[in-house]
């Protein structure tokens, strides 16, 4: 059996570890930072260790659930040590300097990365027409006004008082990634499977009537067009966090320690 490891311990960490242990593939430690044991423990019931190195030690494969930061600290450790390495931090990846250290760290170690789908869908099919060229990818992006809270929305709208549909970011893959590092790892999927950072269009909106998170995937390509949508319910125990990207990063687990992936 394939031995899983975990990087941080919130809500997304905790639907993993139990639907890992639900499914008869039970993780076998966490990562948490020294003077965090006792709630890493308490959240997930796994043994907990504070270096990347000792849970590289003890898991073949691991999964990042901790964040840009947690991709950042720990990736380029573990993909050194020859591990696999899934994360859900895609948007992390616009770093070009991040980017190219855990580009190094796998060569020399001979880890690989692995990205999930996190909330989105229809990345296989973007991926595939990228074989044949992509003329343009376009990403929108909406979400109740409170679902851009502590974002840089609040320095172009007012997400309290907002009447109607509004954008409040129009750019890049990479531009949003940067400046939206907890609401654009979506975008960052979109851009990686397609045309890249730099060539994906991003619209973000704040939409007062809106009672999901909305994600729009709009492509045209020699393989014809494509026009996905997901409307996406949160983890009931974070709202903040999606309910089908903590369910990605399972499938992913699943499909790199099972004999068929698809």
């Amino acid at each position: 059996m394939t031995s899983i490891g975990i990087i941080g311990y919130g809500a997304i960490a905790r639907y993993v570890a139990r639907m890992l242990a639900d499914g008869g593939l039970p993780a076998c430690a966490v990562l948490a930072r020294a003077g965090s044991e006792a709630p890493a423990h308490a959240a997930l019931g796994l043994d907990v260790v504070t270096r990347a190195q000792d849970l590289a030690a003890r898991a073949e494969l691991i999964v990042d659930c901790a964040g840009h930061a947690g991709l950042a600290a720990h990736g380029p450790e573990i993909l050194g040590s020859g591990r696999r390495l899934v994360t859900l931090s895609l948007g992390a990846l616009a770093d070009a300097g991040l980017m190219a250290e855990l580009e190094r760290a796998a060569a020399r170690g001979g880890g690989t990365l692995h990205l999930a789908s996190g909330a989105i869908g229809a990345l296989d099919a973007l991926a595939a027409g990228r074989v044949g060229g992509l003329e343009r990818v376009r990403y929108t992006g909406t979400k109740p006004p409170k679902g851009w809270a502590g974002s840089p929305a609040e320095e172009v709208l007012d997400l309290a008082a907002l009447g109607q549909a509004t954008a409040h970011f129009t750019g890049t893959a990479r531009a949003a990634a940067l400046a939206y590092p907890k609401n654009a790892n979506v975008a960052a999927a979109v851009a990686l499977a397609g045309m890249g950072f730099d060539a994906t269009e991003v619209q973000l909106i704040a939409d007062p009537a809106a009672t999901q998170n909305t994600h729009r995937i709009e492509a045209i390509g020699a393989f014809g067009s494509l026009d996905f949508r997901v409307q996406g319910n949160a983890l009931p125990d974070n709202p903040k966090s999606s309910a089908l990207a903590a369910m990605s990063a399972v499938h992913a687990l699943r499909r790199e320690a099972g004999w068929m992936r698809i």
